[in-house]
């Protein structure tokens, strides 16, 4: 199977899927960064289509950053100024150009959770 990368967020305070949730996914080079994807989350809390792709994944770390405060502010959820959590930014890496890679993320105003899903 080729390899890709895909996302999911759920929303644990609401118990439902984060709809309209904006992501951006970066390739790093040490601290430098490239953006590769962005987007928002479809009515399922997914995006529409591989954030990478057979002909996109290279290995390597990335950094898959979400707008968490901007979320739960559209959602009509209190959030403090500043923030607790305004970005969610998850770092990872990449071996097997070969492997579904899937990261879902569970969210809260004041707190998240993530692992490698299949």
């Amino acid at each position: 199977m080729p390899g890709h990368l895909t996302t999911h967020v759920l929303d644990v305070a609401l118990g439902r899927p984060a709809v309209g949730i904006r992501y951006r996914l970066y390739r790093m080079d040490g601290e430098n960064r490239t953006l590769v994807s962005e987007g928002t989350t479809n009515a399922d809390g997914r995006v529409d289509k591989p954030l990478l792709t057979p002909a996109t994944i290279k290995p390597g770390p990335y950094a898959l950053q979400y707008d968490a405060a901007a979320y739960h502010r559209a959602a009509g959820m209190p959030v403090l100024d500043p923030p607790f959590l305004d970005i969610v930014e998850l770092r990872f890496s990449v071996s097997a150009l070969d492997q579904h890679y899937h990261i879902p993320l569970l969210l809260a105003p004041y707190s998240y959770s993530t692992y490698r899903g299949s």
